[in-house]
């Protein structure tokens, strides 16, 4: 009887947290489509300059204006491509450093200023030094997306591997344990949702500091294409 009862509990529970979560997907959507309606009666009904604001349909027409030429999809190829490339390379290297800052503190002692100093940099004063070091190809282009992210995320995850708990480690060393079986049985699986977290936030810079080294030097991708388009609306802004 009690496991009836349980059950039941549960079948409600979980009923109203499918209804929870179809309700707040409803919300998101009704917030999109009345923002996108209130711009295109805005535009239409001239409360806002489509010139300069334009509007959902203008976009629409556009978009399948440029997705006939075969532009856009390759422009969009293009960025997410050298997006994935820093992305994984920021998540590569990053946790290979942290590895190496966890095993050696003398090593920790001596780069973490460095670390420090390199992170507060302005991301896109780097960008014009590495296509003058580099040269203006895809590849400074991927290095510039890595660039703003992965001393930010050399220091995070050090921090996430400083804060586990050192009772564990104790415990595997005191039963004979490596301090690479520390690092894959304890270490590595308490940061799991820090990794997490950080490949969100990492996949969103990696794709900004790729915009910014295409708007600095690149002839395609989505940077290219945001800079063209304001060369082409200043030009027929003076006209007008």
């Amino acid at each position: 009887m009690n496991h009836e009862t349980v059950s039941v509990t549960q079948a409600a529970y979980l009923r109203s947290y499918q209804f929870h979560k179809i309700r707040i997907h409803l919300y998101r959507v009704a917030i999109l489509l009345v923002f996108l309606i209130l711009w295109e009666v805005s535009a239409r009904q001239g409360w806002i300059d489509d010139f300069i604001f334009s509007s959902p349909g203008k976009l629409l027409s556009c978009f399948y204006l440029m997705t006939k030429e075969n532009a856009l999809f390759f422009h969009i190829g293009i960025t997410l491509f050298e997006t994935l490339a820093s992305f994984f390379l920021v998540m590569a290297c990053s946790l290979l450093v942290t590895i190496l800052l966890w095993y050696s503190k003398s090593l920790t002692e001596t780069l973490e200023p460095y670390l420090v100093v390199l992170n507060s940099l302005p991301k896109s004063a780097l960008a014009p030094l590495l296509i003058v070091w580099l040269g203006a190809n895809y590849r400074t282009i991927i290095l510039t997306g890595a660039s703003v992210a992965i001393f930010g995320t050399i220091l995070n995850l050090y921090i996430g591997f400083s804060e586990v708990d050192e009772e564990k480690i104790k415990l595997i060393k005191t039963l004979g344990g490596s301090k690479s079986q520390a690092l894959f049985k304890v270490i590595l699986p308490a940061n799991r949702a820090n990794l997490v977290g950080l490949m969100k936030s990492n996949i969103g810079l990696c794709l900004v500091g790729v915009i910014i080294g295409e708007f600095i030097s690149s002839k395609c991708g989505l940077g290219y294409l945001i800079i063209y388009g304001s060369q082409v609306f200043t030009c027929v802004h003076k006209q007008i």
